[in-house]
């Protein structure tokens, strides 16, 4: 049963696990499983914390505002709260304005929903424990997520109304903008990592808080600058203009009804979780706990239920991390007073884009001058290229001759190999 635990890949775990109960399968029909099963995964979790956090919202807010919030569904908590509604939203009547094109404005919430739910394809949840290992993960990433402004320009393009039209332009102008310098601070951590995949930037982070990349002197300040454009990008406070009901009544939501009003909510939510997770990935260590202790018990068990075990605790840091950049997001929204939009855009083509334009070309420079200067590349911890990848004796080699030829053992994945 330990051979399940040391699978490479959930094509390999299902072979070995129908085969230790005795139904043998071939090679593709556990791909084909697998491939299933990933996509039911990755969907299943797109719902999920967008229902969690819907709750969340109004339980905080609630606390914020010192009132109770949701109590009755679903017990003293309102737990049901988020499946009420979305059951409320599905029975009410779906219309579509008379002036309104009837399929693109049917169109634009499965695009919005869609972009965002594909963005979790790359994102890893722990060592491993993703949809799509792909080498240029967070590009694929970044550039998934942002076809959502497509669907919000559709909505109030095809509505047929001057209001949805002014917010959907507003709104696409401004997640447009920030994406540039939310994607130049994204690169700050990839820099140092000196890889795109989203798996081995968390990788190079373990063995204790020290590796984080958010202690990066440059880092440290592109997180905070990554947030605040990822939190507009989400279309969340102070950066609401798209819902500036005062001037747009809902911008370009106002025809929208039942389901299809709900779907843009929901790809929201899942985006606002999108966004911190990868926070979580490129700056907070991903799913390493900080003190060493997982990286340690991967180390003495690369393979098997010591390595399964250390994924999943690893799993439950990954989402408390995600998680708490998700409150924050909701504290800030029930904090701060909604910009106008030519505040918005001031602050982020004057001042963000400067200052992510800076911090990118510091994290580049940062280690030619310190390596000039002291002989070291990082301050803090070991470089990301000797905490990857280390010598080790071979038997029966000198100490000379380990020089020449080393066995160099990836210490992050447990892999052997050798090199000249």
């Amino acid at each position: 049963m330990d051979t399940l635990f040391a699978a490479n890949s959930l094509a390999e775990f299902l072979q070995a696990l129908l085969a230790w109960v005795g139904i043998p399968i071939s090679a593709d029909t556990a791909y084909v499983i697998a491939l299933i099963t990933h996509v039911a995964l990755v969907v299943g979790w797109f719902g999920l914390p967008a229902g969690l956090f819907i709750w969340a919202e109004r339980k905080i807010s609630a606390r914020i505002q010192d009132r109770l919030g949701p109590t009755r569904v679903g017990g003293k908590f309102g737990w049901l709260q988020s499946l009420a509604d979305g059951v409320k939203l599905i029975q009410k009547e779906d219309l579509v304005p008379k002036e309104a094109d009837g399929l693109m404005f049917r169109m634009a919430p499965y695009i919005v929903v869609v972009a965002s739910l594909a963005a979790y394809l790359a994102l890893p949840f722990s060592d491993g424990w993703t949809a799509v290992a792909l080498d240029t993960g967070v590009f694929l990433t970044l550039a998934v997520l942002s076809l959502e402004v497509l669907g919000v320009i559709l909505a109030g393009y095809s509505s047929g109304s001057k209001w949805a039209l002014f917010g959907a332009i507003r709104e696409s102008a401004q997640m447009v903008s920030y994406e540039i310098p939310m994607a130049l601070c994204a690169l700050c951590p990839i820099v140092t990592a000196g890889t795109l995949d989203l798996n081995e930037v968390a990788l190079l982070q373990s063995g204790g808080i020290w590796n984080w990349n958010i202690l990066h002197p440059f880092n440290f300040f592109a997180f905070f600058v990554y947030f605040t454009c990822a939190t507009a990008s989400c279309k969340r406070a102070p950066f609401d203009l798209a819902e500036a009901e005062s001037e747009l009544v809902a911008g370009f939501l106002t025809e929208y009804s039942g389901f299809r009003w709900s779907l843009f909510f929901l790809a929201e939510y899942a985006s606002m979780f999108l966004v911190s997770g990868l926070a979580t990935v490129l700056f907070l260590g991903g799913w390493d706990d900080g003190l060493g202790i997982l990286s340690s018990i991967k180390a003495a068990s690369p393979t098997g239920v010591g390595s399964f075990l250390a994924n999943a605790i690893g799993f439950l840091f990954f989402l408390v991390k995600a998680s708490m950049l998700v409150c924050v997001q909701i504290w800030v929204r029930w904090t701060l007073p909604r910009l106008r939009i030519d505040q918005v855009m001031t602050t982020c083509l004057k001042y963000l884009i400067p200052i992510s334009c800076f911090l990118f070309a510091g994290t580049v420079t940062y280690p030619l001058v310190l390596a000039t200067m002291s002989g070291k590349t990082s301050i803090i911890g070991q470089p990301a290229g000797e905490r990857l990848v280390q010598p080790k004796k071979a038997a029966g080699v000198s100490s000379a001759g380990a020089t020449t030829e080393s066995h160099l053992r990836i210490t992050a994945t447990g892999t052997e190999g050798s090199s000249r």
